[in-house]
């Protein structure tokens, strides 16, 4: 996966592995100071894009109940 690929197409799974990757680097000590807060600048649209994909999730979770039967339903808006 390139660096310039766009975040907003990425998947969760797919941008979690990036943000891990960039932490790595990171944590290695071993980038130019530059290269650095530019890796810095994409983990933290990373881990916006990916507290977005989780909520977006957790939404739609929540908008499931389950029935007295054991079946499930979509929540009604009332």
């Amino acid at each position: 996966m390139s660096e310039k690929t766009d975040i907003s197409a990425l998947s969760f799974e797919d941008a979690l592995a990036a943000l891990e990757a960039i932490v790595r680097n990171l944590e290695s000590g071993q980038q130019k100071l530059e290269d650095a807060i530019t890796a810095y600048e994409r983990g933290a649209a990373l881990k916006k894009h990916c507290e977005t994909k989780l909520a977006e999730a957790e939404a739609r979770v929540q908008a499931i109940v389950a029935r007295a039967d054991g079946s499930l339903a979509l929540k009604s808006e009332d």
